[in-house]
């Protein structure tokens, strides 16, 4: 019965989200972390894929639409997550493939939560109240995944650090008191920053590959996977789907974007990128993606206000405080995990930074929006733009 109730929530969003019927189109799905999918546009009537006409004095054939299938899940990532089949699956295999993927989200959701212990399971939670303690064997999926963090950790130049959860629960625990009680919000104190900040070194983060176990060597640290753990999980999901052929499938967990292969008549979908000056209500452009991620981070995301002024989630090792940089960053790129970490990392650096970072690793498309309004972009991003609205 359960089952049933996602797949018509998600077939329901899907009617509502559809323009009306003229062949094929392209999906619109929402870009931004917490975003939901946006409308579909119809195709035009020379896109690849469509029939061609039939000769002279018969009457052409009507194209045969693909109705896309959708399923939702609400309990992974504190966030809504969607899977979506455009390349006509029968149900029976897409409700096989939508279980998968929900199995796996599943599984690395418990792993990386911080704040609830599994029966049966060492996840993170696990690991960070064992600080200080001796090593704990663990999955080995949460092994790679660390592995992975410490190589974003040296990819990124320490901006993209999994340890930095000392800090992290600092700000985390000042934003929940403001929501439970805004007249009394307050930031945290520079000395506690600076305190916490002593116990964010990546060193401190001991994995024993061979004995499949991890250990926080100090007591007052503490993972935080806020910045990495989605796009991971989002692209091992990704890869399964890869693996049994699926084609035309795209994810969309609490809007970290992944599409898998392209859709049947090669046109890709449509993401509109949020106006940060609109509090991410309106769109700053809308880009055309295929066989890619797409993440975006902003500072109207999560947040809280403390004497008119505004703190949202996104930390600056550097000063400890939100990255002031930017309004927004996109990242496209192929691997939802590096688009995670890098949508997080390149927004506590300069444009230029981030330019040069996004050089060195290849098949990185980046967008930046100002606090003042202004877009800067990568050459390859400008490739992907179909549409700027008229101010």
């Amino acid at each position: 019965m359960r089952r049933s109730r996602q797949i018509l929530a998600a077939l329901l969003l899907l009617s509502l989200l559809l323009l009306s019927a003229c062949g094929a189109g392209a999906e619109e799905t929402g870009a931004e972390k917490s975003d939901l999918p946006q409308t579909a546009e119809p195709a035009s009537r020379d896109e690849p894929g469509r029939p061609s006409a039939a000769p002279a004095g018969q009457e052409s054939p009507a194209p045969q639409a693909i109705e896309p299938k959708g399923m939702v899940y609400y309990t992974y990532f504190d966030t809504v997550s969607y899977v979506y089949d455009y390349a006509g699956d029968s149900a029976e295999r897409f409700e096989d493939r939508s279980a998968e993927v929900s199995h796996i989200l599943s599984e690395y959701h418990q792993l990386f939560d911080i704040y609830h212990e599994y029966s049966g399971i060492t996840n993170l939670c696990t690991v960070n109240k064992n600080a200080g303690g001796a090593p704990l064997e663990v999955d080995r999926k949460l092994i790679d995944f660390l592995l992975c963090a410490r190589e974003m950790y040296t990819l990124t130049d320490g901006e993209m650090n999994v340890m930095l959860g000392a800090v992290l629960r600092l700000w985390h625990d000042c934003r929940e008191a403001a929501g439970e009680d805004p007249k009394n919000a307050a930031i945290p104190e520079e000395a506690a920053l600076r305190e916490a900040y002593a116990h964010t070194g990546i060193e401190l983060l001991e994995i024993d590959e061979e004995h499949n176990t991890v250990r926080i060597a100090d007591p007052e640290a503490s993972i935080d996977v806020g910045a990495l753990g989605k796009g991971y999980a989002t692209e091992r999901a990704a890869e399964y789907l890869e693996s049994v052929g699926a084609e035309g499938y795209v994810l969309n967990i609490g809007g970290n974007i992944r599409c898998i292969g392209d859709r049947p008549d090669r046109s890709g979908w449509k993401t509109a990128i949020r106006d940060p000056a609109q509090d991410g209500q309106g769109y700053a452009c809308k880009i055309r993606i295929r066989d890619t991620a797409c993440v975006t981070s902003g500072v109207y995301e999560r947040y809280f206000t403390v004497k008119g002024q505004r703190y949202h989630h996104i930390i600056d090792r550097d000063t400890l405080y939100p990255a002031d940089y930017f309004a927004s960053l996109t990242v496209v790129t192929r691997d939802s995990a590096l688009a995670d970490a890098l949508s997080t990392a390149l927004f506590c650096m300069s444009a230029e930074q981030g330019m040069a970072l996004a050089e060195s690793i290849g098949g990185v498309e980046l967008l930046w929006i100002f606090p003042d309004g202004r877009m800067q972009w990568t050459p390859g991003f400008a490739d992907l733009i179909e549409e700027i609205p008229e101010n």
